[in-house]
């Protein structure tokens, strides 16, 4: 089992509190990620901040590119994976987006992983592009990994999509990696199938071991139809830790947090039909044993992959305290990722 750590990149606000960490914060938080031995750290990506977010806070909140964010991290960091979890997409011009990944992991020496979905928030995507008010968010998410596919591999591109297009483009350097992985972010059947087809990996968010399982068997069936290797795809749910002494200190942690509160404002997206009241037992919330125990059977379900875990705290002093009890108490019990990012 892989684990890693959500860089608070675009999170106050939401995840956190505002204001949150600084841009020394999110380095300190990745070179601590890699001497502790998580294998990825996974930064968010906004543009503008939510409707939600501006009624609930005096000030607005640093929201932080995390390509840029990777640029410094890299030179501060040897071994640790960049993972976007997750870039949004539909927000990004496909050649752009594919020159700025390939020259991140050429400089990173092979380290980037790119997590892509549609975004949480469409008012966000219609802010920033009223243009495309009418577009399907998930049409430019299918089409812009197809693209990136072209760009990344292919010595002269040339895409005709319905909302994307180019010709003849000659992009050099390519990425270290061949392919360099793209992971679906998503619980819809649609994420799953394009991580089937497309990707090296699905990152749903926020369902449990059940919902899990169902979803794997759908990628595996959809991946082979699509004459792919399912055991090639990786499985990396990403999910909130929040341990505890005891469990109902844990709970009482969490559901004071404002990580538990960000969980609440996105049942209208790409959390709709979760129950609340599940986000205790879903997520990571609990005593270090409780938690082995979840990861356990996450990991039973088909996953190898805890990416961007988001430790509650409302400072990043007590998010780190998360992070370091995690890495103390719950990932010696599962050492083959330790063990292989080295």
């Amino acid at each position: 089992m892989k684990f890693g750590v959500g860089l608070p990149t675009c999170t106050a606000g939401m995840m956190y509190p505002v204001p949150f960490a600084t841009p020394e914060d999110i380095v300190s938080v990745a070179v601590e990620a890699e001497r502790l031995g998580y294998w990825e750290v996974a930064g968010n990506d906004h543009f503008s901040t939510q409707a939600y977010v501006r009624q609930a806070w005096p000030r607005p909140p640093d929201f932080f590119d995390p390509l840029i964010t990777y640029a410094y991290c890299a030179a501060r960091t040897s071994v640790l994976r960049l993972m976007t979890g997750v870039l949004v997409l539909p927000m990004r011009h496909p050649v752009v987006l594919a020159k700025q990944l390939a020259t991140l992991d050429r400089f990173s020496g092979g380290r980037v992983i790119v997590g892509v979905g549609v975004g949480a928030y469409r008012e966000e995507f219609e802010s920033c592009y009223p243009d495309l008010a009418g577009v399907p968010r998930a049409e430019l998410v299918e089409e812009s990994i197809r693209a990136l596919r072209s760009l990344l591999g292919e010595r002269r591109s040339t895409f005709e999509g319905r909302h994307y297009r180019f010709r003849d483009v000659e992009m050099y350097p390519k990425p270290v990696q061949d392919p360099l992985p793209i992971f679906s972010a998503g619980n819809a059947d649609g994420s799953i199938r394009r991580a089937a087809t497309l990707g090296q990996g699905w990152l749903p968010a926020g369902i449990g071991p059940e919902r899990i399982r169902a979803g794997v068997e759908k990628l595996r069936r959809w991946a082979r139809a699509a004459g792919r290797d399912p055991a090639a795809i990786s499985v990396a749910p990403q999910l909130i830790v929040c341990l505890g002494a005891t469990e109902a200190a844990a709970r009482a942690t969490f559901e004071r947090s404002q990580l538990y509160h960000h969980l609440v404002s996105l049942q209208g997206s790409t959390l709709r039909g979760v129950d609340i009241e599940s986000y205790v037992t879903v997520n990571l919330v609990g005593t270090p044993d409780v938690v082995s125990g979840r990861v356990a059977e996450l990991e039973r379900a088909g996953v190898d992959h805890l990416c961007g875990l988001y430790f509650v705290g409302n400072t990043v002093g007590e998010m780190m305290e998360q992070v370091r009890e995690f890495a103390r108490s719950v990932m010696p019990a599962f050492p083959e990722g330790v063990a292989e990012r080295k």
